[in-house]
């Protein structure tokens, strides 16, 4: 296959908000170093964190003009002379943070679509250690050539939902998670829990959703949190009493002391996703005692390390899990403008996709 010289992108637009994207073209480089890699991405998977940039409510500095979004599917084109963990047609994605191989790393976070260049661009080179390989037991169709490109959303969404679950952890002993809203995180969280027997209970302000989960996943429970403002009493209700094993936080910090009274008596896990809800809170710092009582812990999720990809693609593949029911919507590449917007709209129930 011949390669271009040139490729198509989007970046963000600078000056007053809400900022943009715009079509930019990039020239491909001449020659790989030793240890690079070309991947063509046929996929991109968006996440809140790609709208939050553009209207001013992502809490990190990201770089003026840059290439948004971190979740794709792609293929090996070009490898570097030292390369020896990928071949040409190999099915891949790059981390989300490409400083955090093992999770104890000491330098700070580079995440992609951020301070670094992200995926929403036709081909990208990367050094071989922050690409994986795509899980084995999805057909090279269901990676990247069907319309909706499942595989796009495991590096984000999944590693994030696999972290917020405390899966290896919560299998041994658990019962019940709770999940706030329907994005793609809770959406995929709601996989792992069928697939590992845990219970899930999710939130949304529309009943309409929340059926559509119930057709999805039968066993699940819904809370509107409209008409039942009170998330502790209804957890205690669906659970008889006992609360649920951990909280997916995506709304931030305002209902963490919602979250803890949720939890089981002893050993509980709230795990802090998002910011939906901005980074304000109304309640007195002595409510955090409340997780002393509990034996509860506070656990702070940025998507995961390379090892923690390796762990979630192992339970996927022993599982077989079917990732077809997260997507919500696919959009044609030049319509990534109209799916950012679709995102920021707030009406999808599980992830959008961008198909190159």
């Amino acid at each position: 296959m011949a390669l271009p010289t040139k490729y198509r992108s989007f970046r963000r637009t600078t000056g007053d908000l809400p900022h943009a994207i715009t079509p930019s073209q990039e020239t491909l480089p001449e020659r790989l170093g030793p240890n690079d890699v070309l991947i063509k991405i046929h996929a991109v998977s968006l996440n809140y964190r790609d709208v939050a940039m553009l209207n001013g409510r992502y809490p990190v500095k990201v770089i003026d003009r840059g290439v948004p979004a971190s979740d794709c599917a792609a293929e090996v084109v070009g490898i570097g002379s030292a390369v020896r963990g990928f071949e040409k047609g190999d099915h891949v994605a790059p981390i989300f943070d490409i400083n955090n191989l093992s999770g104890q790393d000491d330098a700070s976070m580079r995440a992609l679509g951020g301070d670094v260049d992200g995926v929403l661009r036709e081909y990208a080179v990367f050094n071989e250690e922050v690409l994986v390989q795509l899980p084995k037991y999805l057909s090279w169709e269901e990676v990247c050539r069907t319309s909706q490109c499942y595989a796009s959303t495991i590096i984000c969404a999944g590693v994030t939902a696999w972290n917020a679950l405390d899966l290896p952890n919560v299998m041994t002993h658990g019962r019940s998670a709770l999940l706030q809203g329907t994005g793609g995180v809770s959406m995929f969280a709601l996989l792992l829990c069928r697939a590992a027997g845990l219970t899930p209970i999710i939130t949304s302000s529309s009943d309409e959703k929340l059926e559509s989960i119930k057709k999805l996943s039968p066993e699940a429970r819904g809370i509107n949190y409209k008409q039942h403002p009170d998330q502790v009493s209804e957890v205690a209700r669906m659970t008889d009493g006992k609360g649920v094993d951990v909280v997916v936080n995506n709304t931030g910090v305002g209902s963490l002391i919602t979250d803890i009274g949720s939890l089981r008596q002893r050993g509980g896990v709230v795990s802090l996703v998002g910011f939906l809800d901005g980074f304000k809170a109304d309640w007195d710092p002595s409510a955090l005692m409340a997780m002393m009582g509990k034996a509860a812990r506070l656990k702070g999720i940025a998507v995961g390390s390379k090892l923690d990809y390796q762990a979630l693609s192992k339970f996927l593949e022993e599982k077989e899990l079917r990732l077809d029911p997260l997507i919500d919507r696919t959009f044609s590449f030049d319509e990534s403008s109209q799916a950012f917007d679709y995102l920021w709209s707030g009406k999808h129930v599980g992830k959008v996709i961008i198909k190159l």
